[in-house]
Order: C-alpha cells, then structure tokens, then sequence
C-alpha cells in the first residue's frame, strides 16, 4: 500500500482538500444517520420510549467521552484516532445494516453508543490537528473551509435521506453511512497531513490571565468562550426540536418542504463564510477573538428566533443566511482561539468543550419537547435562546470593560 511522507501542508494543499472533501462526505453520512436512525429506530420499537433510550444513549456516551477524548488526543496519534473512530462507526453501521430488525433495541442501543463516542473522539481530535496540519498562520481558512464542508454535507445528508430510505430501505442507508466512514478513514491513512506536533509548539500563542484552580490552570477567558458555546447548544436544541412543529404550522401540506428550505438557506450562509473569512485574512493574521464570537453568538440566535416569526419565504430565506453566516464565522472563531492554545493544553480544552457542548444540547433536547406541549414554538425558540444571548452579552461587556480599564491606564 502506498503511504506519504507525514508532512505539514496548508489550507490550500491538495493535501488539504483531499481531506477536505472526505470530511465532507463524512459529514454527509453522519446527517443521513441522524433521519435514518431515528426512523428505524421508532419502526423497531414502536414508539418514542425507544426513540428516547437510543437518543439517550447516543447523546449520553458522546457526552461521557469528552473528557477522555481530550486526553487520548493529548496522549496519541490523532491521524490513528480518527481512522479508528471511523473504522469503528463504519462496523457498527455495516452490522446494522445487515442484521435490520433482528438487531432488536439492545443493537440499536450499542450503535448509539459507538456512533456518540466516535463522534466525539474524532470531533476532538480533529479539531486540535488543524494547526499541526496546516500550520497556526492557516489554521482561520482551514477552520473555514472546514465548517463549510461540513454545513454541505449536514444539508445533502439531510436531504437525501428520505430518497435513499424509500430507494433501498433503512439497511442501505446505515450502509450508505458506513461507506461515507470508510472513505474518510482511508483518505486519512494515506494523506500526507501532520496531526501531532513533536515537542514545544513554538506557534502557539501562550495562555495568560488569571487561573481557575478548579480546571486546573486553564484561562478563564477560553472558558468563558466554552460556557458561550455551551449554552448555544442549549439554544439550538430549541429550532432543532421545535422546527418539525413549526413547519407543519406553516406549510402544512408540505412540512418537509418547509424544512428543506429551512436548512438549506442555513447552509448557503454557513457555507458563505469560507468567502468572508478569505476576505478577512487577505492582508495576514486576521483576528477572529472573543468579540467576533460572543457578538456572532447574539446575531445567530436572534436571527433563529427571528426566523420563526412566519415571516414571508423570501424574506425568512434572508434571515436564516444571515444565521447559518454568524453560525459558520462563530465556529471559525472558536476553533480558532482554542487551537491558539499551547500543543500540550489544546486537546484538553476540546475535550472540555465537547462536553460542554454535548451537556447544553442534550439539556436543551431533554426539556424542550415538554415546553412545547404547552408554549408554541416561537416562544420556545426565544425563551431558550435568551440563554446563549445572556451569557455572550455579558462576556461582550466584560471585554469591553478591560479595554476601558486598558485606554484609562
């Protein structure tokens, strides 16, 4: 078999884009799950008790691994972590896929557990390689590329799922995912991309600031950053959960229609922001810090809530690219001034944040289905974004407050 030399590329090399596009597909197949699963899992078990226990399952174990997957990242080969985390989600898909019905509620339950720890697993280690892979100075356009990427492949995932369910029934779409692992693990093992830096990471910018002794010595900046992210999944399980409701309030003949724009004018903004971001560091060192994202936090959830005003298409359509634009540029910012921390503190603080972000989703998916039995889901949608919007508005005033203190002195 032919391997490549390991080396570091940038956001711009055939390397890159190679991986670029097998995230993609990657991504495609995840989101193709996520509708295929759900509605396999409910034909099996007969109602939404079993959907529940999966979900539970599956957001439980992503939840639990946070921690740990920041410190296998810390501690091993993250190019090997990754193909393991695919190869893993690929054989639970493969097995599902040919056992059906027979896998029965335990099958689906250890599928979900093996999907919500792969996820996670390489989600962090993922994130804390770009700067090996491309280098500090290219990791903002990587970052960029990366989460558009991701948005086309979340909205083709979506898309297709019904056509391949219909097509070649639940078995063919859990082989479809398999497949879509398979060719990101192989496209990882033989890309000539670094994911690990050998001794001090002399590009990284160096934490500094006051200390929390509870966290062992992480900035309290960085996790203000990571408590804004946290209660944005918060908020966003909210129009996730309510937006089959709402669409079927608005277009009720043709809900999924509804939907289908939703998400897709979502994802042209999201997409979009590789543009914005290239226009950004056209001169060199763009700063993308902790203004950028906690303001793009406050524009994404009023423009969520926002969106579910029953506003006119063309119009709903406008607000939902200025969404998924402030949701793209928001993840470009975080990932960018986590991955601006030292080598050795870097897959620390994406483990902390994939448990942030997975405890916000989960606690927002686990009690807002109950909400919406009595509120409709506007409400819901505000009442819970007010949360992300609360706590960014605060740590926008606290850097404003330092940069007064700073001007006076």
């Amino acid at each position: 078999m032919l391997v490549f030399r390991t080396r570091t590329a940038d956001a711009g090399s055939a390397a890159f884009w190679a991986f670029l596009v097998a995230y993609s597909v990657s991504s495609f197949g995840t989101f193709l799950n996520l509708i295929a699963l759900s509605l396999f899992t409910l034909e099996v078990t007969g109602g939404p008790v079993g959907l529940g226990a999966v979900m539970a399952v599956r957001v439980g174990s992503g939840l639990l691994s946070g921690v740990l997957a920041g410190k296998l990242a810390a501690r091993f080969d993250r190019r090997r972590l990754m193909v393991c985390a695919d190869l893993a989600q690929a054989t639970a898909m493969i097995v599902l896929g040919i056992a059906g019905r027979a896998a029965g509620l335990g099958g689906l339950m250890v599928a979900a557990a093996v999907l919500g720890v792969g996820n996670t697993v390489f989600s962090v280690s993922l994130r804390t390689s770009v700067p090996a892979m491309v280098g500090q100075e290219h990791r903002v356009r990587a970052n960029g590329r990366l989460v558009a990427g991701r948005s086309l492949g979340t909205v083709l995932g979506y898309a297709s799922a019904p056509v391949v369910v219909l097509a070649g029934g639940f078995e063919a779409a859990f082989l479809v995912n398999a497949a879509s692992f398979l060719v990101s693990a192989a496209v990882l093992w033989i890309l000539p991309l670094r994911t690990n830096v050998s001794g001090r990471d002399e590009s990284s910018v160096p934490s500094t600031g006051p200390r929390s002794p509870a966290l062992a010595g992480l900035p309290l900046a960085v996790l203000a950053l990571v408590l804004i992210r946290g209660s944005d999944a918060f908020g966003s399980a909210s129009h996730n959960v309510a937006l089959p409701i709402h669409a079927g309030t608005e277009w009720p003949g043709a809900p999924y229609a509804f939907m289908s724009w939703f998400w897709t004018a979502w994802a042209i903004g999201s997409i979009a922001v590789q543009w914005v971001v290239r226009r950004m560091d056209r001169g060199g060192g763009v700063r993308l810090d902790e203004r950028v994202f906690a303001a793009g936090t406050v524009l994404m959830s009023v423009a969520f809530v926002v969106a579910f005003t029953g506003l006119p298409v063309p119009v709903l359509v406008a607000v939902l690219f200025v969404a998924g634009l402030a949701d793209g540029l928001t993840e470009v910012a975080y990932l960018s001034r986590l991955q601006a921390a030292p080598e050795a503190e870097r897959a620390r603080l994406f483990g902390l944040s994939a448990t942030a972000e997975t405890a916000g989703f989960a606690a927002g998916m686990a009690t807002c289905g109950l909400v919406l039995e009595v509120a409709s889901p506007p409400v819901v949608v505000a009442a819970y974004h007010c949360l992300p919007v609360l706590v960014a508005g605060i740590v926008l005033l606290r850097v404003r407050g330092r940069q007064v203190s700073k001007k006076g002195s």
